[in-house]
């Protein structure tokens, strides 16, 4: 395994990533929001990567795990740019990337920025309870009144995370996350698309991620419910959920 230090950005934020080399096509994992490439998720994508013999990526976010950086000036452009500036540096020619909740938002951000610029790197996406345009669908649309007040006071709002403790957003986050919404056109990936989505979910419910399938009408999307599965969708059945997802994407022409 690799360790990287990648300088990103004009504050020089250290960003740490992890490589574990291989073949191709790349393992490139983006984590969800307060999370690291420590979870469970990641570990076991980093065991089938060796397993297969597949060159596999991993990154914390700044303010993330053990990169540099204040969780409270995260915004989308900022982890957008991270990841970014982590693919140029380890990632392989020709790569799956595999999101997982917020990191579901982020690939898919991730691989419309290569697009955009000629670059077909990406062979296919995963996502994992994707929380595309989190920001305004599952955090503003369903603020409370008294949620809304004390974001309008404190410049944040803390809200339930299902772990111990809280998740807190800023009001930058959300206004920055405006610039990236994806829903109320066609989301165009030029490869195929994979949604893991647990039917329990209560952080990404389960019409979000078919919101996300109706958006996606010009590739081949399949959409994998979970019926009792949640947010995380760690347990053993899910992660071999994801090794079939995996292994199904890598067969793909």
């Amino acid at each position: 395994m690799t360790t990287h230090a990648i300088a990103v950005g004009t504050d020089k934020r250290s960003i740490a990533a992890e490589v574990q080399e291989g073949g191709e096509p790349g393992l490139f994992f983006l984590g969800g929001f307060d999370s690291s490439m420590q979870g469970t998720k990641a570990q076991f994508v980093r065991q089938l990567g060796a397993e297969l013999d597949l060159r596999s990526i991993f990154f914390d976010y700044s303010g993330h795990g053990v990169s540099g950086g204040d969780f409270l000036d995260g915004t989308i452009s900022r982890w957008l740019e991270e990841s970014r500036a982590v693919f140029d540096t380890c990632a392989a020619d020709s790569n799956l990337l595999i999101g997982s909740s917020m990191g579901g938002w982020l690939a898919l951000l991730l691989n419309r920025m290569l697009r955009a610029e000629g670059d077909a790197r990406v062979k296919g996406i995963i996502l994992i309870a994707p929380a595309t345009d989190m920001t305004n669908d599952l955090l503003l649309d369903i603020l409370t009144p008294a949620e809304k007040a004390e974001l309008e006071r404190d410049g944040r709002v803390t809200r339930p995370s299902g772990f111990d403790d809280p998740h807190v957003f800023t009001g930058t986050l959300i206004d920055d996350g405006a610039q990236h919404l994806l829903f109320g056109g066609k989301i165009v990936t030029g490869c195929p698309v994979h949604i893991l989505q647990g039917g329990k979910d209560m952080a990404v419910p389960p019409a979000h991620a078919q919101k996300l399938m109706d958006h996606l009408p010009l590739d081949v999307a399949k959409l994998t419910l979970v019926p009792n599965g949640d947010h995380s969708l760690s347990r053993p059945g899910d992660l071999a959920l994801l090794r079939r997802a995996i292994e199904t994407m890598l067969e793909m022409d």
